[in-house]
């Protein structure tokens, strides 16, 4: 069996890398010269929905194929299984690219089909291991599923007015599985990284700051932009910003492999106070999408992929100046991107060009660094 099929992280994390650049760039190239090209999903629904069905969904897999392994120490999909999962992946990446030549319904289809076989292959494991915290994975792949599913209805014709509907609900559900998982993660590898440092949490929070999150997100999917859902995005900022604080530690701002994780759980609390402004007026409503995504899911998710990769080969965990500057760098993205357009609306479209080139130039370093790792067998000779 390949070294590449060995274990979900190394294709998936190696595919997010490489499609992050590649999309960037084909965004950034078709913004800055008014280039117009067909997809099956249109030009901008076309960008808005593979950075989360796409990009996103591929990390979730990595991550979630390789954690459900270690929390239940049953095998999850490699070898043929993850092959056939990758290349149903990059048939969904590809086919929208030729409309005329495949039907909307094939095209659908096989987009359709990737997640169902996430959710199979941590699903077999997690039931079998009788790992029943987990299984809340399962209902928030199959909602992603269904977010998914509305916007090839609307292309399809099967009914109106569900394509960003559907696209707002991923990313909220992006979010609410950030919110999940950082918090665990989060202060598990601070703790690990930094002997001594205690993590203050209060289960008040821990309760409601997933929870907030998941009436936000019923409240933007049935009410968007209304008091009700402004009002919910003010709690899950609160909470979500003093669960964070209670994470702190001067100390973590000497590894980059924490300060990055910290700042992009950071973004989230930024993103829900965003909502609150433009619910208020202060903030114009197309400008609070990109701190979560941009800043939340981009500095995380790199992040994250950089601290897993180099564990799940038995790499030393620190990463050298090349990956420092790469943090830096998808963070000023973020803030160039979700930050400075509102302070600056007449440089707008110079904004979103800086912020491109800055993500790809992050997410480039990124697969120079790591494709070598996510290649190779581990430096410890265990298989994975």
């Amino acid at each position: 069996m390949p070294v590449f099929l060995g274990l979900g992280f190394r294709p998936f994390f190696l595919l997010a890398g490489f499609s992050a650049v590649i999309l960037m760039a084909a965004w950034v190239v078709a913004f800055l010269g008014g280039i117009a090209f067909s997809t099956y999903y249109g030009q901008i629904d076309w960008h808005s929905h593979e950075m989360i069905f796409g990009y996103t969904v591929a990390v979730v897999a990595g991550f979630l194929l390789t954690a459900v392994r270690n929390w239940t120490e049953r095998p999850t999909p490699a070898g043929g299984y993850l092959g056939a999962m990758v290349a149903l992946w990059l048939l969904g990446r590809i086919l929208p690219f030729f409309p005329g030549a495949f039907p909307g319904w094939f095209i659908a289809l096989v987009d359709l089909a990737f997640l169902p076989l996430v959710a199979v292959g941590i699903g077999v494991p997690l039931v079998r291991s009788g790992e029943s915290r987990n299984l809340l994975f399962l209902p928030l792949l199959a909602a992603l599923w269904a977010a998914n599913f509305f916007v090839h209805a609307e292309l399809l014709g099967l009914a109106p007015n569900l394509a960003r509907k559907g696209i707002f609900l991923g990313l909220d559900l992006i979010v609410l599985l950030i919110v999940i998982m950082g918090g665990r993660v989060i202060p598990f590898f601070t703790m690990r990284a930094l002997p001594g440092v205690v993590i203050k949490r209060w289960s008040l929070i821990e309760w409601l700051s997933p929870l907030s999150v998941i009436m936000f997100l019923l409240a933007d999917f049935f009410s968007a932009d209304s008091l009700l859902s402004a009002s919910l995005a003010a709690l899950a900022a609160c909470a979500n910003g003093i669960r964070l604080a209670g994470w702190y530690t001067h100390r973590y701002w000497r590894v980059p492999l924490l300060w990055v994780l910290h700042l992009g759980y950071a973004w989230i609390v930024a993103g829900f106070l965003l909502k609150v402004g433009a619910a208020l007026g202060v903030v114009p409503s197309q400008f609070t999408i990109h701190a979560f995504t941009v800043g939340g899911i981009g500095v995380l998710t790199l992040g994250m992929m950089a601290r897993v990769a180099l564990g799940h080969t038995a790499r030393p965990l620190s990463v050298g100046s090349a990956m420092v500057v790469a943090f830096g760098i998808v963070n000023l993205s973020a803030v160039t991107r979700g930050l400075l357009p509102i302070a600056l609306p007449e440089w707008f479209s110079s904004l979103i060009a800086v912020s491109g080139v800055l993500w790809i130039a992050a997410f480039v370093v990124f697969v120079t660094i790591y494709t070598p790792i996510l290649t190779q067998s581990r430096i410890d000779g265990r298989p994975g």
